[in-house]
């Protein structure tokens, strides 16, 4: 029991206390609203003593709980029990719509909103809205131009830690993504997705215009041009332009007229580009002289002109 009492505008808590002897005596202590624990760095009071004592592990630095799996250390005994699902594999949190489960609660209630299709979290520069905070704020990097993320190898720099990892892997060689019909390997987990339509043959990218329906939706953006004639590669020879690179390279080979000039270094890459080496026929032409030769040829180091003709697969 207890009287609450007014004292220079403060609240003051009245705890009346019976002392050994019987006699009763009277504890004044401001009221707080039920937390009288202070932290002694940044003044920030709880009501529970436990509470303070876990909220000074921010300020000392103590992880008193390490994971047996991974040596891992966590501030409070509820953080260790999440990290543990990832060596388990438990995801007790479970979507209701979907059957998707989690192994926390906040990737659940993420989860939730592809279902209720809810975006709390609004773009400041476009007022695009977004599902998660973490999406916003890699969205802001578009338009304040951010890019943290730099290679190592190279010095390019990117706007998410994501791109940057997948970025080294042309670096390293790495392809972790395996196809399980194939044996491909691929960089990114979007290379190997895409590449598995070329199994299934699924087409989920429709043209709205014709029947046609395609694997990706870069070649469904290739295709629309067809209908709306708009020709976004222009020919540098000519004033020509096209509406796929394809069909730009295919035009090209007029102007070069399939007759190239090149040193004994690049004869290799050109006739690769251009045709299988069992199939073609290499003419190389020295001082006017017409030479037949082959790829084991030692070609002398001068400027020479070389014409690459498909072989005539009927003599």
């Amino acid at each position: 029991m207890f009287i609450m009492a007014s004292m220079n505008e403060n609240i003051i808590r009245i705890t009346p206390i019976i002392q050994t002897d019987g006699s009763l005596a009277i504890q004044l202590r401001p009221q707080t609203g039920g937390k009288a624990h202070t932290c002694s760095h940044c003044n920030k009071v709880f009501s529970k003593n436990c509470d303070l004592v876990i909220h000074m592990r921010i300020h000392t630095g103590e992880k008193p709980y390490r994971c047996s799996h991974c040596d891992k250390e966590f501030s409070t005994n509820s953080h260790l029990i999440r990290h543990l699902r990832i060596h388990t594999g438990e995801k007790p949190y479970q979507c209701n719509q979907c059957g998707k489960a989690f192994n926390v609660s906040s990737n659940l209630k993420k989860h939730l909103r592809i279902h209720t299709d809810e975006k709390p979290y609004t773009c400041i520069h476009c007022n695009k809205y977004f599902s998660s905070n973490e999406q916003v704020i890699r969205h802001m990097r578009t338009h304040t131009g951010e890019k943290r993320y730099k290679c190592c190898h190279c010095g390019k720099a990117f706007s998410h830690s994501s791109t940057l990892i997948i970025h080294k892997r042309i670096h390293t060689g790495e392809k972790p993504y395996q196809c399980k019909h194939c044996d491909k390997y691929f960089t990114s987990n979007s290379s190997i997705l895409l590449h598995l339509k070329a199994h299934t043959g699924e087409r989920p990218y429709k043209c709205s215009q014709c029947d046609k329906s395609f694997a990706q939706k870069v070649h469904l953006k290739s295709h629309i041009r067809i209908h709306t004639e708009e020709k976004l590669y222009q020919c540098s020879h000519c004033d020509q332009s096209f509406t796929s690179i394809g069909n730009l390279k295919k035009h090209t080979r007029i102007h070069k007229g399939n007759r190239y000039e090149a040193t004994e270094n690049q004869m290799d890459s050109i006739i690769s580009d251009t045709y299988h080496l069992s199939e073609s026929k290499v003419t190389v032409k020295v001082d006017q002289t017409d030479i037949e030769t082959s790829e084991s040829d030692n070609l002398s180091h001068i400027k020479i002109e070389v014409k690459v003709e498909p072989m005539d697969t009927h003599e």
